[in-house]
């Protein structure tokens, strides 16, 4: 089922080695990431359950029939189907009855209420999490470095294209929405839409009570002020209190948090530790992040020209746009993205564990005067667990917005502009 004017996604390797060795592929993420669209690119048939016609007569089959739904050529996507859950074990079904791989694709943007679910479909449906579009999916990165190649030390000098602080502000701004790529934006139009369905009408679905959206609104606003840190609930309750001259019980705020993870609109990262049975504190706070930085700029009615004179914010929101590629990077080739934070004080902005266990650290700086400490900084940590006698990172670099070319440095940190990256 070609589309015609497609876009190459990162994450359509991982969905065909997925189709390859699964049943049924689950592809999950935020609604308007391309979800749809990836998937019909390696389908040969379709069932669409929100699709309008007939006073939405796919959906209401579906409850009657979920058999009806699963008959056609396979590879058949059933786009969310989370909407009927009883076809996840119509799936798992019909995969264990045919016995073959990749005749299955599954797309969500929430995740379902499993009552009444028999199986997980552990070993039959392989799960995938599709993300917003990254910066070498826009063509905003020409890819010249690639991050396994990072690793095994391929990579190769190479100058990065000019870009100005106004164009990152843009980038930001815009996000990696597909609807929006092409686009110089000066306001996040479409992420403002996004947070304005999450309000009205997606986060009522989820969960099993009833949501008060000034409180909603509240929440969404302290989780933007403090986007790429690791403040904790309590902190985000006084921040509400603070700000707003409004409360939200702590309670209420673990219900939402868990309500936004599930509709994929949040995608904090897990700590880090080298060694658990390490006598180095770490601590265990994720770092608060949305799903792309364009949201948290939606949030706080942000735009780009506002962004340029408030640096940082700029700094904290560039942090989470290259945590969202390397987020997309890393899952595309089964690697795993951290951050490192302890009881000294020492912080890695983003650590990438690859599946052989080797491990990088990287600082994320908007501005080249800035890398001289940022290596400082990896340095310090590295001597640290030396000296502790843990296990050491096989590369560091700082990812860079303004710096004019990738290099590595005479201490071996590698110097790695956001514009040249890609999986």
């Amino acid at each position: 089922m070609k589309i015609e004017g497609y876009k190459n996604r990162v994450l359509d390797r991982k969905i065909k080695l997925y189709l390859e060795n699964f049943g049924a592929v689950c592809i999950e993420g935020p609604k308007w990431c391309g979800k749809t669209w990836s998937s019909r690119m390696n389908a040969n048939s379709q069932y669409l359950m929100a699709d309008p016609q007939g006073n939405f007569q796919n959906k209401k089959l579906a409850e009657l029939d979920p058999s009806f739904v699963l008959k056609g050529e396979y590879p058949r996507l059933i786009d969310e189907w989370q909407e009927v859950p009883v076809i996840w074990d119509a799936v798992r079904f019909e995969v264990d009855s045919i016995n073959e791989k990749g005749l299955f694709i599954l797309t969500g943007s929430s995740t379902p209420n499993y009552k009444g679910v028999l199986h997980s479909g552990a070993g039959r449906i392989g799960r995938i999490k599709m993300r917003p579009m990254s910066l070498y999916e826009t063509s905003e990165s020409s890819g010249e470095v690639s991050l396994l190649d990072l690793f095994t030390r391929k990579c190769k000098s190479c100058m990065a294209k000019d870009i100005t602080i106004q164009d990152i502000a843009k980038m930001i701004i815009r996000g990696g929405w597909p609807a929006a790529n092409n686009q110089s934006l000066n306001s996040p139009i479409i992420a403002l839409e996004y947070i304005n369905a999450i309000i009205e009408n997606d986060t009522q679905r989820v969960g099993n009570r009833s949501k008060d959206k000034n409180k909603l609104k509240l929440l969404l606003k302290s989780l933007a002020r403090n986007e790429a840190t690791t403040v904790s609930n309590n902190t985000i309750r006084k921040d509400i209190s603070l700000f707003d001259e409004d409360s939200i019980d702590k309670d209420t705020i673990s219900s939402y948090l868990e309500d936004f993870k599930n509709l994929f609109l949040i995608d904090n990262l897990q700590p880090f530790s080298p060694n658990v049975r390490s006598s180095l504190r770490v601590k265990q706070q994720e770092k608060r992040r949305f799903v792309d930085p364009s949201l948290a700029c939606a949030v706080l009615n942000l735009t780009s020209d506002q962004l340029i004179f408030d640096l940082k914010t700029l700094g904290f929101l560039f942090e989470s746009l290259c945590e969202r590629d390397l987020l997309i990077y890393a899952d595309a080739n089964q690697g795993k993205v951290y951050h490192y934070q302890d009881y000294d004080n020492d912080e890695i902005d983003a650590i990438i564990e690859m599946p052989n266990g080797e491990w990088g650290a990287f600082e994320i700086k908007l501005g080249a005067n800035q890398i001289d400490a940022a290596a400082k900084n990896l340095l310090n940590i590295k001597d640290k667990f030396v000296a502790k006698g843990l296990p050491t990172p096989t590369i560091m670099g700082v990812i860079c917005g303004l710096s004019n070319a990738f290099y590595e440095r005479a201490d071996g940190i590698y110097v790695i502009p956001i514009t040249v990256l890609k999986d």
